[in-house]
């Protein structure tokens, strides 16, 4: 098979899929080889790209999904008069926050740094999915790590963690974390 066929059937699975696809499953189903699948993936993004199509390729991670052109959005909006998501509390988003800078981080970890309990907020944000437990420490009473997924990335419009802004004490510092002195 080749690069522009691969690329109609990765179009095909993902229409059909509606959520976010990982890379490895989509080259199970092509047969391919993870360079010839990330090359189908590369050529079907740039056809959206160039053609300027109604859809486009959103990567997340190791997973991509078809998503509506955000300039298109308004008019999918109108049509289908969304039911309002509920959006995340103060303290769920201080709580995500601080797993998304610090992870793999405790729940105690979570508190020190906020100052509050936060148990609400932890099991909250993984019924959302947008955290999740990513193994145990390797200390008394073995707590759980907690780390994001890729349903944060996918809710922010992030393709990876480093493309979170900078928090405003790291802006302040020099390569070592020493503060920068004017």
């Amino acid at each position: 098979m080749d690069t522009s066929e691969m690329a109609c059937v990765i179009e095909a699975i993902l229409f059909v899929a509606g959520e976010p696809v990982e890379v490895k499953e989509l080259q199970k189903a092509l047969e391919a080889t993870e360079d010839e699948t990330r090359l189908a993936i590369d050529a079907l993004d740039s056809d959206y790209r160039f053609h300027r199509r109604g859809i486009c390729l959103k990567r997340f991670g190791e997973h991509i999904q078809l998503s509506t052109r955000a300039e298109y959005a308004p008019y999918v909006e109108r049509l289908l008069q969304p039911i309002q998501k509920q959006s995340l509390s103060q303290s769920a988003l201080e709580t995500l926050a601080v797993v998304a800078y610090r992870q793999p981080v405790t729940r105690l970890e979570i508190e020190a740094v906020r100052g509050v309990k936060c148990d609400y907020s932890v099991q909250s944000l993984v019924n959302k999915g947008l955290i999740r437990e990513v193994g145990r420490k390797e200390a008394l009473g073995r707590p759980i790590l907690y780390g994001t997924t890729d349903q944060f990335l996918s809710h922010f419009g992030l393709s990876s963690l480093e493309e979170l802004p900078k928090p405003p004490e790291e802006e302040n510092t020099d390569a070592d974390g020493d503060p920068l002195v004017p």
